[in-house]
């Protein structure tokens, strides 16, 4: 995958998870499908404004939406968050790797080794 649409997905996964209504919208749907008017019941705001979120986890890859007769259901796509953790974990081990050099160099300085 290019580099470029590597960093557009991730962008956009996190811009869509940088919102607790969103966060939250995901959480329900790991639980399995549901529809626009069944997610906005949980909230204080308009279907339009659920639709709206729905939109922006949509375009992030986070969810998808089926049909099933008059109804479009959302359902998480876990795929999606793999892509979020592979980058953490990846992110993690390199900053794990440059403490575990600084704390090396730290203790060398301590015992007198100035190389």
């Amino acid at each position: 995958m290019d580099a470029t649409i590597d960093e557009e997905r991730l962008d956009a996964l996190f811009t869509a998870l940088g919102d607790r209504t969103r966060r939250d919208i995901v959480v329900r749907l790991s639980s399995g499908e549901a529809t626009v008017k069944e997610l906005a019941e949980r909230y204080a705001m308009t279907m339009q404004a659920v639709s709206q979120h729905l939109r922006v986890l949509e375009r992030s890859g986070l969810i998808s939406r089926g049909r099933h007769r008059q109804t479009r259901p959302c359902r998480l796509e876990p795929e999606a968050l793999a892509v979020a953790v592979s980058w953490i974990e990846e992110s993690r081990r390199t900053w794990a790797e440059r403490m575990d050099g600084l704390e090396t160099r730290l203790a060398q300085l301590q015992e007198g080794d100035d190389r």
